[in-house]
């Protein structure tokens, strides 16, 4: 990467600031300044072209009308986890009952482009991955900024230039060996009302997450970290949102890590305020939702009925699902805890009730129902892995469309052939299964918790594995590369969690596993400097940090929220 001379970068940064602060004018008693973004970070080549004066004040304004907001919301989500480990259960809101007993309201539904989306695609968006995304033949593009991206500076704003350059049909590739990669398709809708190119839906970062490269300056002259969701949403809308609609397109976001409906009326409010802002007509964003948290499985409808202005779906984000109920029920006691990760099946019944209640919740309200992704990847130098992953993905995503979902995802291009066969054999004519309101399905807040019906247990090669993948996948993020084939199996953010928030539970729980061995600290760290030796080094390798974040998120009391936070502040 290229960076600019340090005087270079001051010039710039000035230049930026100048755009979006005043000099100190009096209220009162009180010297307010017009808020401002700062980037304290390096510009790279074309960095400018993103960071602009004009983008930076838009970002500045996003954050003076939703950053206080924000907070107040993971404030609450604070209150909510130490309500969690007191005892109390997630439910269905009783003061959202009306919203829920309504049979009226609908939401918006696809925007063009979003009428088909049996086939999805996920991957981060630096320039090469964002190409065989493109030329993939899937039907959508979730062009990932989130679990699938490692967040640093790099990454952020070259997945930015990715997006603006697709979009503009001038994005090409020259790897280190001298290939071109060039996107074979026409992004945008044909005059027929087809796309040659997936639709691309962008996913921001969630709430919790800040960019520590942005400062945001308040009216008081507070200077703070600006909020990642903001930055990734605010500049990709800036800059593309009326090309998008010139390619008979739209804004069309999946928002991540929601918690409660007053996280998605925060985000119905960024729209409707961006969209007036840039004057936009409103309605011309779409959102897909991931129904990840255990806490935002209990207000699905509400989430829907806040965003239905907005709205394209739900999505059934199976691995963070997993994750947030460890999370939030860690230390409840024995009934919570999980067996081996490779236990834990889209079959089992809470997750059954979880995705049969999501796809009727959609259906009722004319939302599109998207499925999940299988972790299993295809090896193209080894037949026998390829036969098996196929034969595992084509298994899910036959349950997927027979239960009604209107789509799925897949991390890889190979994948593509397999899931969308078994969503043609039920879909037939259809592009949708929107008629299937699933009236049958009738799900209990029991229903939803029953973790217990799991069964299973937790075997020592299962503590090992989990050590094993969370390492690898820690130190390939802190390489810069957020989605890693690792044993066959695609892993992010999301898998790497499960793996060390299971660590965390089986060791404070004394859980003993089915060869009688206790799990305990000692026992632990005698596995993690076991695997600490018996992984290949190699120069520039990022173990030792690994490791540490590892034992900081996994060995210790204190359990973070997330596993990104502290490596995010500490090593990126």
């Amino acid at each position: 990467m290229n960076t600019t001379p340090t005087s270079t970068l001051e010039r710039e940064t000035t230049r930026a600031s100048e755009t979006t602060r005043e000099p100190a004018a009096t209220t009162g008693s009180f010297a307010t300044t017009r808020p401002w973004i700062e980037v304290t970070a390096p510009l790279g080549d074309r960095y400018s072209e993103i960071l602009t004066p004009e983008a930076l004040a838009f970002l500045a304004e996003l954050h003076d009308r939703f950053a206080g907001i924000r907070h107040d919301l993971l404030a609450a989500r604070l209150q909510t986890r130490v309500a969690s480990a007191n005892g109390r259960d997630p439910r269905f809101l009783p003061e959202t009952a009306s919203v829920r007993a309504d049979a009226t309201w609908r939401v918006a539904g696809a925007g063009p482009g979003l009428e088909d989306r049996r086939v999805e695609i996920t991957g981060p968006t630096d320039r090469k991955m964002a190409i065989n995304a493109l030329n993939s033949g899937a039907k959508v593009w979730l062009a990932d900024q989130e679990d699938a991206t490692s967040p640093t500076w790099t990454n952020v704003i070259e997945g930015q230039l990715s997006l603006y350059d697709a979009l503009r049909g001038d994005l090409s590739y020259t790897s280190p060996d001298g290939r071109q990669y060039t996107v074979a398709g026409r992004i945008g809708l044909t005059h027929g009302g087809e796309a040659e190119t997936p639709t691309i839906v962008m996913r921001p970062r969630g709430w919790h997450l800040v960019e520590k490269h942005l400062r945001f300056h308040d009216r008081s002259g507070r200077a703070m970290s600006a909020s990642g969701s903001l930055v990734d949403f605010g500049l990709y809308f800036f800059h593309n949102a009326r090309r998008l609609i010139e390619l008979g397109l739209g804004p069309y976001f999946y928002l991540p890590k929601l918690e409660s409906h007053r996280e998605a009326r925060l985000w119905n409010d960024v729209f409707s305020f961006s969209q007036e802002r840039l004057g936009i007509p409103q309605g011309t964003v779409r959102a897909t939702v991931l129904i990840e948290t255990i806490q935002a499985a209990f207000e699905m409808e509400e989430i829907l009925y806040e965003l239905r202005d907005h709205c394209a779906g739900l999505n059934a984000g199976r691995w963070d699902y997993i994750f947030s109920i460890i999370k939030t029920f860690r230390s409840r006691g024995r009934r919570w805890v999980f067996p081996d990760r490779s236990e834990i099946t889209m079959t089992v019944p809470f997750m059954r009730a979880y995705t049969e209640l999501l796809v009727s919740t959609c259906h009722k309200r004319g939302a599109y129902a998207i499925g999940g992704m299988s972790a299993f990847i295809p090896n193209r130098r080894d037949p026998e892995v390829t036969g098996r992953a196929l034969e595992k993905v084509a298994t899910d995503k036959r349950r997927e469309a027979g239960d009604g979902f209107d789509g799925t995802w897949v991390a890889h291009p190979d994948l593509i052939p397999t899931a969308r066969a078994e969503f043609d054999a039920v879909f037939e004519e259809r592009s949708n299964q929107l008629h299937r309101l699933r009236d049958d399905v009738h799900v209990t807040e029991a229903q939803l918790l029953d973790i217990p019906s799991i069964g299973g247990s937790v075997s020592e090669e299962g503590v090992r594995d989990n050590v094993r993948i969370a390492v690898r996948y820690i130190e390939s993020w802190l390489r810069g590369i957020g989605a890693a084939a690792i044993d066959n199996l695609m892993e992010d953010a999301a898998t790497a969690e499960i793996s060390r928030s299971q660590i965390w539970q089986w060791v404070n729980d004394n859980t003993i596993t089915r060869e009688g061995r206790r799990i305990d600290a000692a026992w632990l760290e005698g596995i993690v400097a076991a695997v600490e030796e018996e992984l290949p080094r190699s120069e520039g390798d990022r173990f030792d940090d690994a490791f540490a974040v590892f034992r900081q998120v996994a060995l210790e009391p204190e359990f973070p929220t997330f596993l990104t936070i502290p490596a995010y502040t500490r090593f990126l």
